[in-house]
Parts: structure tokens; C-alpha cells; sequence
């Protein structure tokens, strides 16, 4: 397992500013991913959805959702991954990678688990 630490941040959100302080807090210097801006694959989101053990619809925010025309209940996996890569502010944040597991740092206090 790698020991590399990849938060998916928004530095606009309380919560994933939050996650990443305490990151940080702890000595590791984190790889971050600014997704609003440099969005994730669709096999990379697959990926880091197997991590999670989520289904797409879980990590869908419904406001962000609604506002982009995104309907997670109208929709399959696969496009509502394509939907979220899209409209990457409709995405759950902060998520956390680390090795071969992933979390979602609401609260953030989940990430602990990793570190």
C-alpha cells in the first residue's frame, strides 16, 4: 500500500479546508486535487467509488445536483459518473485516498482512519 495521502478539495468548502488541516496537523503533506478545477476520469471516479464502497447516487450533493440538472434517481452508474465529472461541484467532498482505501472527510475527522 502506498503511504501517498490524495485529497479531492475544494478550497472554497469549510469541511474539506477542515480535512486538510488536519492532514496536514499530522505531518503529512498531501497530493491535492482541486476537482473543481481538474476533475477526475470517469475510471478514476469508478475507482475511488470502489474505494469508498459508494455507489455514485452517495456521494451526489442533491442542491448541486437539481441546480446542474442532474436527476441521481433517473440515472445509472455510469451516467451519473459522467453527469458528476461534468458538473464536479455536485460531488460529496472532501474524499480522501490513501493505498487501497478512501474516505469521505465528512466529518473530518473520518480521515483519521487513514492516517
Amino acid at each position: 500500500m502506498s503511504d501517498a495521502v490524495t485529497i479531492y478539495h475544494n478550497p472554497r468548502c469549510g469541511k474539506s479546508r477542515d480535512t486538510l488541516r488536519l492532514i496536514q496537523d499530522r505531518g503529512i503533506v498531501p497530493n491535492v486535487v482541486e476537482y473543481l478545477k481538474d476533475p477526475p476520469s470517469a475510471a478514476e471516479l469508478a475507482r475511488i467509488l470502489g474505494l469508498l464502497g459508494k455507489r455514485p447516487a452517495e456521494i451526489t450533493r442533491r442542491k448541486e445536483a437539481a441546480e446542474a440538472g442532474i436527476d441521481p434517481a433517473a440515472m445509472d452508474d455510469d451516467a451519473l459518473i459522467r453527469a458528476l465529472i461534468a458538473h464536479p461541484i455536485a460531488m460529496e467532498r472532501p474524499i480522501v485516498v490513501r493505498g487501497d482505501r478512501a474516505v469521505l472527510g465528512r466529518p473530518p475527522e473520518n480521515v483519521l482512519a487513514l492516517l
